[in-house]
């Protein structure tokens, strides 16, 4: 938004910055203009009284002797010097007697007159008056003004006897001088004075403002406009917009806020333009997940379900099995202990037969008694590594009857851990089998440990020609196989898998390839000592 010319900072300012001083120095001008005045009157008071006084002084003498002509001289000379405008002197009952201006000798003066009424409106004449009822201040006829002084004259005991005009003793005041000066130098000493104030605090005004004017542009005017202009970017979307921080004061602390903020508000909005963007992703990834998690929901339930059946069918078929197993054994001996002959060996090898199915019947058997088993777990603390040389020490005979060779690396052989062992080393033993049985042409079977404070991680991996992709989303559902008719249950893993969830663990296939494959099996840190 664009400020009016009035409304910004730097100019109101300014503007407070002049208008006071324009107050302060006309307050300063009125005083000393005053001040002046004041003092230039009472300068020409006391010119005027001390003029009087010298007149009457002067007079005093002639006076006396009655030489009028004298008084007049006198008069007359000092009525010549500068700045005086008249001189006179009357008597009480205002007849003047002597003055500088001759056509008005002998006439009488106004007693309601301003100098007249001071003494005038007394019952008693003052022999003193105070200074100040002295003076007094008027225009001339001619227009200019002019200060003048009452200057009561007293009776003295000499004026009572001749050649004085003998004055009775009783009256105080004989009469008045009356000394007139003009204030025209003081009027134009006070104007000089005045103009020369006026023009100094007009130029210290102008020159003070003109200061001001610069440095508030510099100090003020262009950091707030830098300022403004970055509000004004960030207002249009220009979020990246920084402020050039050139100073070390309160405004250049400001536009460094303001830097930081639109660094903030830059890096909150690509972070929601780019969750904006990849909302669809995020969309189908957790609906990938949401899948996964109802597919383990669904595995789970299933496994649970056929649990419960196969604990049933296995108990069911059990005993018969083994029945069906030992007396075809049996009777496979007692005829082999007859009379050899064509009929005997063929009935031989239909009772071995026999034998063989009852017995791959226990094994699917046996299986799913594993697999339905839940069993009382009893959990308690064993070393980890304990558990997978069981393992190992139990299908021995199969590593070497395949010639294979065991790779173990382990980052502690002390690693604590809460668990079932038997049945750990169970879901061991099916994973190391089913490596085995994967390798038919020999390769390294490995096994690496690995603990961290989080977790401890199992990597069990054969060289054999890996998993297809369509077969790894169902390697751990139960009689789900990928090996020959005949030559597994399709259990092995599904036992594995169940055992690992119920100890809070999971098991995936980290990789594979035609060069093998690797099983990952994680337990959280709940679980380590």
């Amino acid at each position: 938004m664009k400020l009016g010319k009035w409304n910004r900072l730097s100019v109101k300012l300014i503007i407070l910055i002049s208008g006071t001083l324009v107050v302060h120095l006309t307050a300063y001008t009125i005083y000393t203009v005053a001040n002046l005045r004041s003092e230039l009157r009472e300068a020409n008071t006391r010119n005027a009284y001390n003029i009087s006084d010298v007149i009457k002084k002067s007079t005093r003498y002639s006076m006396l002797l009655n030489r009028n002509e004298d008084v007049y001289q006198i008069i007359n000379t000092i009525g010549t010097e500068e700045g005086v405008v008249k001189i006179r002197i009357y008597n009480k009952q205002g007849e003047i007697s002597y003055s500088t201006d001759s056509t008005e000798i002998n006439s009488f003066v106004n007693l309601d007159d301003e100098a007249c009424y001071v003494c005038h409106s007394r019952t008693d004449l003052p022999v003193h008056l105070p200074q100040n009822e002295m003076i007094r201040e008027f225009v001339n006829k001619d227009g200019t003004r002019v200060l003048g002084l009452i200057n009561p004259i007293s009776n003295e005991r000499a004026c009572a006897g001749p050649p004085c005009h003998a004055h009775s003793e009783d009256i105080n005041i004989l009469g008045v001088l009356d000394v007139q000066l003009s204030t025209a130098m003081m009027d134009n000493i006070v104007y000089a004075n005045t103009i020369s104030i006026i023009t100094n605090s007009v130029a210290l005004t102008l020159l003070i403002s003109a200061i001001s004017i610069f440095f508030i542009t510099v100090l003020v005017k262009r950091p707030m406009k830098e300022i403004s202009k970055g509000i004004d970017a960030i207002s249009k979307g220009n979020l990246d917009y920084k402020i050039p921080v050139n100073k070390k004061d309160e405004l250049g602390q400001m536009a460094s806020e303001f830097n930081k903020m639109s660094a903030q508000l830059n890096s909150a909005y690509k972070e929601i333009k780019e969750w904006s963007e990849t909302l669809n992703e995020k969309v189908d990834q957790k609906n990938s997940e949401l899948k996964e998690i109802y597919a383990h929901m669904t595995r789970v339930e299933k496994l649970a379900s056929l649990g419960k059946l196969s604990a049933t069918v296995a108990h069911e078929l059990n005993n018969p099995l083994e029945g069906i197993l030992t007396y075809s054994r049996l009777i496979s001996k007692k005829l082999s202990k007859l009379n050899n002959n064509k009929n005997t060996e063929e009935l031989i090898t239909y009772l071995d037969l026999v034998s063989s199915e009852s017995a791959r019947c226990g094994r699917i058997v046996k299986d799913l008694l594993l697999f339905s088993s839940s069993g009382d777990e009893i959990f308690r603390e064993h070393i980890f590594t304990d558990c997978i040389e069981k393992a190992l020490s139990i299908i021995n005979h199969h590593i070497e009857l395949n010639k294979l060779i065991v790779s173990k690396n382990y980052t502690s052989n002390e690693i604590r851990f809460i668990c079932d062992a038997a049945k750990i080393e169970q879901a061991l033993i099916s994973i190391f089998i089913n490596a085995i049985e994967a390798m038919d042409e020999g390769g390294t079977l490995s096994i690496n440990l690995e603990e961290s404070k989080k977790e401890i991680s199992l990597r069990i991996s054969d060289a054999g020609k890996g998993i297809a992709s369509e077969h790894l989303p169902y390697i751990f559902e139960p009689f789900y196989s990928t090996k020959a008719e005949g030559k597994g249950t399709g259990l092995g893993l599904s036992v594995a898998y169940g055992i690992i969830k119920q100890h809070d663990g999971s098991i995936e296939v980290e990789n594979t390839s035609t060069k093998g494959t690797t099983f990952k099996i994680t337990f959280p840190q709940n679980n380590i000592i």
